[in-house]
């Protein structure tokens, strides 16, 4: 569900990037309580069209019975509608359709030893992860591994470094520039497999790690991932969000015959219906066509919004970035991705 909410700041962090931040009204407080490394999905309708973008919240989760604080990093895509607006456009006093924080790219604060490989906007999440492990839990370190591709390209700096300033002894700051030469630190050059896969172990205990949190571009979480498996790193333990996947650089879905003729049974808010689905559609828009409140915001099978359980039938699904593998195996397709297999599908949007 969305909800109008005021802009109360918008900050530049980059010449290509701003930190947007809400008011959030007392009545939708507990709505808008948000766990580290969630994100927003926000709507705006241009020419009759809507346009749904998500966009991580990089301040700390609140504590109990305080206000929630919503700010969230954008950066400029080329051709990116919404994010074009926001640096161009979007001002103090300007209200926004935002809705209610979601996604699973999280770290509730505990005990551990916790790091974060981060490419770009990727820093978004996980800088709210941090901050709130640091801040909640004296017995947890975080190590942020972090590449940019210039200093002046590179987001959030003064919060990292008051991270630094705060906790010097429990965060711990890699930094690398891959345009850019540093005076000191590691050489430039990008953060692939290969390197990671030398880096890593100089800098951490690898297998002790209780968490690793990837995101950023397909292309470093992708190598992040292989290198920390090579590492001996157990896959529940490796936690990944895509913010970019470069065109050619996922892997293409596995052709299937398709039914002639398919349908497709949803449960959405507590109510049940049934729909054809058009060949090549995805069941998501034919579930939309009569269900506006079908929930989504990519459409990319980047950000998860559409998670659904697939109760009954088979689906084929043309990418996925946003479910891990516990959640694939417990039964959950992004239904913007999945098109039928079988002549009947069932998906439930509210388990």
């Amino acid at each position: 569900m969305f909800h109008s909410l005021r802009v109360s700041e918008v900050e530049r962090l980059t010449d290509d990037s701003v930190a947007v931040t809400f008011e959030v009204p007392s009545e939708l407080r507990d709505t808008f309580r948000h766990i580290p490394g969630q994100h927003l999905a926000l709507r705006r309708v241009v020419d009759g069209e809507e346009i749904r973008r998500t966009y991580s919240i990089c301040t700390p989760a609140a504590p109990a019975g305080e206000d929630p604080a919503l700010r969230v990093g954008i950066r400029l895509v080329d051709g990116g509608e919404f994010s074009t607006f926001a640096l161009k456009e979007l001002a103090v006093g300007h209200t926004v359709e935002v809705m209610e924080p979601m996604g699973r790219f999280v770290l509730e604060p505990r005990p551990g030893h916790f790091a974060a490989v981060v490419g770009g906007s990727g820093i978004t999440p996980v800088l709210s992860i941090a901050a709130t492990l640091l801040a909640r839990e004296p017995e947890a370190r975080f190590c942020l591994i972090r590449s940019d591709r210039t200093a002046a390209s590179t987001m959030f700096l003064d919060e990292v470094a008051d991270l630094k300033d705060r906790f010097p002894d429990r965060f711990q700051l890699v930094t690398v520039l891959s345009r850019e030469e540093q005076q000191a630190g590691l050489p430039s050059g990008r953060l692939d497999q290969e390197r990671l896969t030398a880096l890593l172990p100089t800098l951490l205990p690898v297998a002790e790690i209780d968490g690793w949190f990837l995101c950023g571009p397909f292309g470093l979480v992708q190598g992040a991932e292989r290198a920390l498996r090579g590492l001996g790193v157990a896959r529940s333990r490796i936690h990944q969000e895509i913010f970019h996947v470069d065109d050619g650089s996922a892997p293409a879905a596995v052709a299937t015959m398709a039914p002639e003729h398919a349908t497709v049974t949803a449960t959405l808010h507590g109510r049940s219906g049934t729909w054809p689905v058009p060949e090549g559609d995805s069941l998501l828009e034919a579930v939309l066509r009569a269900r506006s409140d079908a929930p989504y915001a990519c459409k990319g099978g980047v950000c998860g919004t559409c998670r659904a359980f697939l109760v009954r039938g088979e689906v084929r699904m043309d990418r996925n970035f946003a479910l891990e593998d516990e959640e694939t195996d417990a039964g959950y397709v992004l239904a913007c991705q999945s098109h039928p297999v079988t002549p009947e599908v069932e998906l439930d949007f509210d388990r």
